[in-house]
């Protein structure tokens, strides 16, 4: 171990490279609003409605609670964090974690909301909306150097087309926010 020196104080460090950095969705907490605004804006509207018909009840009123509360639930985004070799998915009640340094696969799961299904070799999973990587370079660029160590290695199996269409649409993205900035639409 070698001895380093720090604002005067000493203290043993090893000789690896500090942590990196851990990189954070920034639109989870606009997000978090939005979810929170749609369910207090449908109780109110249930209890406003519900007074002018002058047909409210405790019993009702616990009912459109009980509503808006389950659309809370329904429209809480999940918290995507990811660091060097890892990538996180924090919902509600738990959060998934993946090894993005040796993943196997990565799909693209279309139906009524995309996302990105992401395996790593230890049978870790997460599930992401592609616009969060989209909204957040930091986190794909995060993303897409692990996968290439995943691919160097050989542990990545399946998900060089799901990553290039991810890579076409943050690009388009870019080009989209630079027209717009520079004025040239």
């Amino acid at each position: 171990m070698g001895r380093r020196y720090a604002a005067g104080h000493d203290a043993d460090h090893s000789d690896e490279e500090p942590p990196a950095e851990v990189t954070y969705d920034r639109r989870w907490a606009g997000d978090l609003r939005s979810s929170i605004r749609c369910s207090a804006a449908l109780l109110g509207l249930l209890l406003l409605v519900d007074w002018g018909a002058d047909s409210l009840t405790i019993v009702r009123g616990t009912l459109w609670t009980g509503l808006a509360l389950l659309l809370f639930v329904v429209l809480y985004p999940a918290r995507v964090t990811a660091g060097e070799g890892w990538l996180a998915s924090r919902g509600l009640l738990r959060e998934r974690r993946v090894r993005t340094d040796v993943l196997v696969s990565v799909r693209w799961l279309d139906g009524v909301s995309q996302r990105l299904r992401l395996r790593d070799a230890f049978g870790g999973r997460v599930e992401i909306k592609p616009q969060v990587l989209v909204n957040n370079p930091d986190l794909w660029h995060r993303l897409d150097a692990d996968a290439r160590k995943s691919d160097a290695c050989g542990s990545l199996t399946c998900g060089a087309t799901a990553l290039r269409q991810i890579s076409k649409q943050i690009d388009r993205e870019r080009a989209s926010t630079v027209s717009k900035v520079s004025d040239l639409n």
